[in-house]
């Protein structure tokens, strides 16, 4: 039998013991999980991001997976804890948003408010609910327990869905998008998801225009501006073997122009 897979995403960094708290509470619960760290880097409480970057790994992993997220700017308010089944997968979060680009994906199935003491640590911090509830909630559900057990039942239409807007079209063709995440190498990554069709495009960011999207960075020469569809589909801007972001002084939630290439 294999054993359960837990991920877990997070802005908690790599400084403190935060992430060490959570893995010990799941390992004291289901010692046979195996836990894997998608990223501790998402800026602080900076949810369109780790939605983001939870939505390019989750897909990738076997199917029965827990993903445990906590990018929690709400903590200790009204805000809900849930946990979310899918054809694929079960996620345990704050119901703040971040699961929206995941289950747009892989469509929620169920979904419970985590109140049932009985899968908490007591007593429960108000300003850490990564360790007291969604890390032993993420155990039980790796190690069997059924979803319902964990609290109450609530319609997978209450769950909160982040404002995070389509490409807007202009007037004469072409788009406004906007940034929603850079990665360390600086690269702009948007929300424009290019299908294959769409190869004559031009894009403009930072004030300057880029007349083609290339396939790779070694299309362009080193220090050089390129557009092209990046692995997880998006529009993404970069500079080759340097910064993107620091080039064109853009970050995330900056916009950037497309076009049709004539």
């Amino acid at each position: 039998m294999s054993r359960p897979v837990i991920t877990l995403t997070t802005d908690f960094g790599q400084t403190d013991g935060y992430v060490g708290a959570m893995k010990g509470v799941i390992m004291s619960i289901c010692p046979e999980a195996v836990l894997v760290d998608i990223s501790h880097l998402i800026r602080p409480q900076a949810v369109e991001q780790a939605a983001y970057v939870l939505s390019t790994a989750a897909v990738y992993f076997p199917p029965g997976t827990v993903h445990l997220v906590v990018v929690d700017p709400g903590v200790g308010s009204e805000r809900r804890p849930v946990a979310v089944q899918t054809a694929r997968s079960t996620y345990v979060s704050p119901d703040n948003g971040v699961l929206s680009l995941a289950l747009n994906q892989d469509p929620a199935r169920q979904a419970v408010h985590l109140t049932e003491s009985n899968y908490r640590l007591s007593p429960v911090s108000a300003t850490f609910h990564g360790r007291d509830i969604f890390a032993p909630a993420s155990a039980h559900l790796a190690c069997g327990t059924a979803l319902d057990e964990l609290g109450e039942a609530l319609p997978v239409s209450d769950l909160v869905k982040l404002p995070i807007h389509a490409p807007q079209p202009q007037p004469g063709g072409g788009w406004r998008c906007t940034i929603l995440h850079v990665d360390r190498f600086g690269n702009l990554i948007t929300n424009f998801r290019i299908q294959s069709h769409q190869r004559a495009l031009k894009v403009g960011a930072g004030g300057r225009w880029i007349e083609q999207l290339s396939r790779t960075f070694a299309d362009v020469d080193p220090g050089d501006l390129l557009a092209y569809a990046g692995s997880s589909g998006y529009l993404e801007i970069a500079v080759r073997e340097e910064s993107a972001a620091e080039t064109l002084s853009l970050d995330v939630g900056d916009t950037v122009e497309i076009e049709v290439a004539p």
